[in-house]
């Protein structure tokens, strides 16, 4: 009687997960030392994918073991690496598991980039080898008992979970086997199968009868809910009707049944209820005949069904002969109650209390990101306080330079060059003059060139990629089930437009700088000759001895002393706010384990102004600062300039001067904007590399599956039959009772089309048909049609058959109170079908195998069990 259902394992093609792991690794994290832990653990990972998905697995708890493992595995690194068609694409292949294939192609199967697609299969096999272990156990005692109904828990489980996930983990229609009517209905198939372990457990412990017949009526109910689900279902795989699975839960329902009222019916004689217990036994007997009769050959219920007979004959002959009782109609018997012992296992990750993340150490994606908008933030707060600090050095440099000072008062007098001067020409020279300048020059363009190729290069393999998919979808049509290139390439897109300014700003912050070199050049050149030659071009004036040792040029010398210890001060504030740090990896992920969930903005926000708040207040001071002191300079200064004898040689030389203190602030400003220009470039260089390698990854992963696909579509097209080409109709298919119109002598009733008969090789010359079928065919002819010629023998009309075949009768159920019954699936009747005794007679030559579809007269037809058509599923 202990007939159980297993579910057969999906099968995966094989998935190479170290490279595009390893890609993602060494462009997502510098430390080497990360990035060679993280690769043994990608090399881990794909062992034990081929351990778990790319062998046959025993029927056995260490290989549930290992499918566990690597189920937990891939909800652990789902958070961890961003798995999706544009980014980290793996492309997952899995077959269905109910399609076995046909002659002419492969089975279904779907290609999908998707890591909720391969967890959803995953899970699937975990269902179904905890399926087939709970099969295997030995139902005869106490452990293999406990062990089937954990297992058929637990397979529930896995499949009510994928039907609750499978929709949201895919973008598109799954196959049939993981769909979710086929997962639901598998899933209550196995909490039936755990709730029916439990009854046998009852049974076998000689439980009492009141807890037993709950049990069993509980047991009986799951099934009938399964059978509901299964039945009403017209897309649910072929398995669930070609491999005895509706029968077997039908008849599963009447033996729960039947059990429950036999031991129900222990119980109202132990109540001195005799005509309750005829009448309980009367019902288990109806049933347990009801699958005799139509269920024997999936399970036998002779031992059941011998134990009520006894029970009921003992029963009756009390009754009769002791205590006349009056037995009780069905319906008024009181119903029996339920007791549910099992429900379905919660999928609680991890599942294996031997997992072991092998990617312990890495922050998930969530993590990350907020890493990446912290350090954005933290970048605008450093660049905008720096920005400030060398604006008002900039500004400062301008107006000391404005009022050629420090120069105006060191050159008094008036013949020799002045010591700022002298050190601003040594400091250009230690840092390469004007051949570093044209130096860096020189090498812009051919950084520009090299970032223009690799983004060109990266658009075009785009470019090509997408082509080629509209061609195909304009080609296949609906057939071409995949994500559009235009689509999926949008961020690509938005990334390589965001790239393309950069470089646009770039070309544009290189001509200022080439302009305002050519503005200072000729200044930069004298700031580079030997200190005679500077002091020949430097013009001479009258000496000022008239301001040595004056109070106002004291105040100036003290003023300018200020001044270079504010800029003294605000490089050691840049540095400071350069290298100031807080550990945010570990406050984001504490937050996440607490809530769940990351508010960057609100612990970036706090952290943020717990560093550079000071630092914000100091920058503010020494602006201010900077401000006062500049405004007493201007103020000396005019006092100084109104008190120095001016003439034009003296005008002149101020000039000079200003124009080599300009220049050298110049040449630092360019030197610094070259270097960063040219840092800006090899920086870029790198992100263009990796937005290629992205490119690649994502183009080389279409071109991939778009193989898949194709190779797919023609396996369809080939397993799909050919329509047949009907000839046309003869002429003894026409009847006299068919109307003719008069002008065009054509009839007005439609002829039915008449049977096919397919050879396979040409045949001998027809001879004539034996004589009783000649006679039975003269006794049947129909008269022919006026002005016909005699018809030939081999085309002797046929006769319509006389009754209409009755449809094929589905799975038999018992029908009684509180079960609606069977859904009996609509049989077509086919007019033009030959009957029994009017198939044309067809030549067989000696040695020649039967025709097929050709059934013996005497041979009735097996009645078959009918299931729903099949629906059309595009493969991918």
């Amino acid at each position: 009687m202990a007939t159980f259902i297993s579910v057969p394992l999906k099968k995966s093609s094989e998935v190479d997960l170290v490279k595009p792991l390893t890609k993602f690794i060494s462009a997502t994290y510098s430390a080497a030392e990360d990035q060679g832990e993280y690769v043994r653990a990608a090399e881990e990972l794909n062992k034990l994918r081929k351990s778990a998905v790319g062998r046959p697995l025993d029927k056995h708890e260490s290989s549930l073991e290992v499918l566990l493992r690597y189920y937990d595995q891939l909800c652990a690194i789902e958070p961890k690496f961003p798995f999706s068609e544009n980014q980290l694409c793996l492309t997952f292949t899995w077959k269905d598991a109910f399609d076995k294939g046909s002659l002419f192609g492969g089975s279904v199967k779907l290609a999908l980039a998707s890591l909720g697609y391969e967890k959803s299969c995953v899970l699937f096999n975990i269902g179904a080898l905890a399926s087939q272990i709970a099969y295997e156990q030995n139902f005869d005692n106490d452990e293999g008992l406990k062990t089937a109904a954990k297992y058929y828990q637990l397979a529930s489980g896995a499949f009510s979970y994928i039907k609750d996930t499978v929709l949201s983990a895919l973008n598109r229609e799954p196959t049939m086997d993981i769909s979710p009517d086929a997962v639901g209905a598998l899933s209550q198939i196995m909490l039936a199968q755990a709730q029916e372990v439990f009854f046998l457990k009852a049974t076998s412990d000689k439980m009492k009868d009141a807890i037993i017949a709950r049990l069993a009526n509980q047991a009986a109910d799951f099934y009938g809910d399964a059978f509901k689900q299964c039945q009403y279902k017209e897309n649910l795989p072929k398995y669930f009707y070609f491999q005895e699975v509706l029968p077997v839960l039908a008849a599963k329902h009447c033996i729960m049944q039947a059990n429950a009222e036999y031991h129900q019916s222990l119980l109202a004689k132990q109540q001195k209820k005799f005509g309750e217990e005829i009448g309980r036994l009367q019902h288990a007997t109806e049933l347990v005949k009801t699958v005799a009769s139509r269920y024997d050959e999936y399970i036998n219920v002779k031992d059941l069904s011998d134990k009520i007979s006894r029970a009921l004959t003992a029963a009756k002959k009390d009754n009769d002969f002791i205590y006349h009782d009056r037995v009780p109609d069905l319906k008024d018997l009181e119903a029996i109650g339920k007791a549910a012992l099992v429900k379905s296992t919660v999928i609680k990750v991890p599942i294996s209390q031997k997992f072991t993340d092998l990617f312990e150490k890495m922050v998930p994606l969530a993590v990350q990101h907020s890493m990446s908008v912290y350090n954005s933030r933290k970048a605008e707060i450093v660049n905008r306080l720096i920005g400030q600090m060398r604006e008002a050095t900039n500004l400062s440099n301008g107006v000391l330079a404005s009022l050629n000072l420090p120069a105006a008062v060191e050159d008094l007098s008036g013949d020799s060059i002045p010591q700022s001067i002298l050190e601003k020409s040594r400091a250009i020279i230690q840092q390469g003059g004007l051949q570093s300048i044209d130096q860096l020059i020189k090498d812009l363009p051919e950084l520009l060139q090299r970032n223009r190729e690799i983004l060109d290069e990266s658009v075009r393999i785009l470019d090509e990629e997408e082509a080629t998919d509209n061609e195909l979808r304009n080609k296949f049509g609906q057939r071409w089930q995949r994500t559009a290139s235009n689509d999926l390439y949008k961020p690509l897109r938005t990334e390589g437009g965001n790239l393309c300014k950069f470089l646009d700003q770039a070309v544009q912050a290189d001509k200022v700088v080439k302009e305002r070199y050519s503005t200072h050049r000729d200044m930069i050149a004298l700031l580079c000759k030997p200190e005679a030659e500077l002091n020949a071009a430097i013009p001479s004036a009258n000496p000022a001895k008239t301001l040595q040792g004056s109070e106002v040029v004291s105040v100036l010398r003290a003023l300018l002393a200020n001044v270079n210890e504010v800029k003294m001060e605000r490089e050691k504030l840049e540095n400071d706010i350069k290298s100031a740090q807080c550990d945010m990896t570990s406050k984001f992920l504490t937050a996440l384990a607490q809530d769940g969930t990351i508010n960057e903005e609100a612990i970036s926000v706090t952290e943020l102004d717990n560093i550079y708040g000071g630092y914000t207040q100091k920058v503010q001071q020494s602006l201010k600062i900077q401000e006062e002191i500049l405004g007493k300079i201007q103020n000396s200064h005019q006092e100084f300039s109104t008190m120095k004898q001016s003439n034009a040689d003296a005008n002149q030389r101020e000039e000079m001067l200003k124009k080599l203190a300009a220049a050298h602030d110049s040449y630092v400003e360019l030197s610094n904007n070259l270097r960063e220009g040219t840092k800006f470039y090899n920086e870029l260089t790198e992100i263009l590399l990796k937005f290629q390698n992205k490119c690649s990854d994502i183009v080389f992963a279409r071109k991939t599956e778009r193989d898949e696909l194709l190779k797919d579509l023609q396996q369809n097209i080939a397993r799909q039959p050919s329509a047949p080409s009907f000839p046309a109709v003869p002429a003894y298919q026409s009847t006299p009772s068919s109307t003719t119109t008069p002008a065009t002598g054509t009839s007005s009733v439609p002829t039915p089309a008449p049977r096919t008969v397919f050879q396979s090789k040409p045949q001998p010359p027809a001879r004539p048909p034996p004589p009783a079928i000649q006679a039975q065919a003269a006794n049947n002819s129909t008269p022919p049609v006026s002005g016909a010629g005699p018809i030939p023998p081999a085309t002797q009309p046929v006769s319509t058959p006389g009754a209409t075949p009755s449809p094929a009768q589905g799975p038999p159920y018992p029908t009684y109170q509180g079960y609606p019954g069977c859904y009996q699936m609509p049989v077509a009747y086919n007019p033009y079908a030959y009957g029994q005794y009017n198939m044309p007679y067809m030549y067989q030559a000696p040695g020649q195998a039967p025709y097929p579809n050709v059934q013996h007269p005497q041979q009735p037809q097996q009645p078959r069990y009918p299931y729903p058509q099949q629906p059309y599923y595009p493969q991918q």
